[in-house]
């Protein structure tokens, strides 16, 4: 069966200790790690911080799959303490911000560019994940486009079928669009909320972030389709929820869920 592993930013305030007892309690022992602002391990002091962490972490039981780092891609301080941490990935996203969609996937490429000596030199690998909105990229060709011309022992893909759903996108093209490329499988789901009533001069739209088997990504499909298609890599839970109040309560409920669901694939 897939490893499973668990996001653990809804828990930031947790010093270490606790929070390696709080993900164990919850029933994971493998996570991803941020490595940003107001967190226990900060991008300024990666290079002391994460793989004092990563020990922590481990002496109380706790793997760390990878991380989601803030640095920049050509800061060579982060390839330096992944490798000593022995991290052997790190999690992106490309925001368009201002740009035009070609300007801002031509920007994700130079970004790229600018780390692949840091990726050969110290092992790691830059998993970009495909995310809604003005992301690059928001579904699989996107993706496709971004990682197609690398060697993916460097750059892959961090695929997310909420992402993928919420723009229309169906899981069983996108997993065979993206599989040669797949390092990481996302798993969380969301629907488009109507937020106008009806006599709104135009309807209004807002993202819900639910449980796994109440979303417009089909769990069911997606983890039938890895089974497919031999995916034998990761899968992170993001224990993203609009209601904040019951993540420790939804994520139980959705490894069981998605635990259920591998067993019948």
């Amino acid at each position: 069966m897939n490893e499973v592993a668990l996001f653990v930013k809804p828990w930031k305030a947790l010093a270490l200790p606790e929070l390696a007892a709080h993900v164990r309690a919850l029933g994971f022992d493998l996570i991803e790690l941020p490595v940003r602002p107001e967190f226990p391990v900060e991008p300024e002091s990666i290079e002391t911080d994460l793989p004092a962490a990563v020990k922590t972490l481990a002496d109380h039981g706790l793997r760390v799959l990878n991380i989601t780092a803030a640095n920049s891609l050509d800061d060579e301080r982060l390839y330096s303490a992944c490798a000593e941490a022995g991290i052997a990935m790190n999690r992106v996203m490309f925001w368009q911000r201002d740009l035009d969609y070609w300007a801002a996937e031509a920007e994700a490429r130079r970004q790229l560019d600018a780390a692949l000596p840091f990726c050969e030199r110290y092992g790691l690998q830059i998993g970009i994940q495909n995310h809604s909105g003005r992301f690059v990229p928001v579904n699989e060709m996107g993706m496709y486009r971004l990682v197609k011309d690398y060697d993916p022992r460097y750059v892959a893909a961090v695929w997310d079928p909420a992402h993928n759903a919420l723009e229309g996108m169906d899981s069983d093209a996108a997993l065979d669009i993206l599989a040669p490329h797949l390092c990481v499988v996302n798993l969380k789901n969301a629907f488009w909320r109507r937020v106008s009533g009806p006599e709104a001069a135009a309807a209004q739209w807002k993202i819900y972030w639910t449980s796994g088997a109440q979303g417009r990504a089909s769990w069911q499909r997606v983890l039938s389709k890895l089974k497919a298609i031999a995916y034998r890599g990761p899968i992170c839970f993001s224990a993203e929820y609009s209601d904040e109040e019951r993540v420790d309560e939804l994520i139980v409920k959705d490894l069981a869920f998605a635990r259920g669901l591998l067993l019948g694939a």
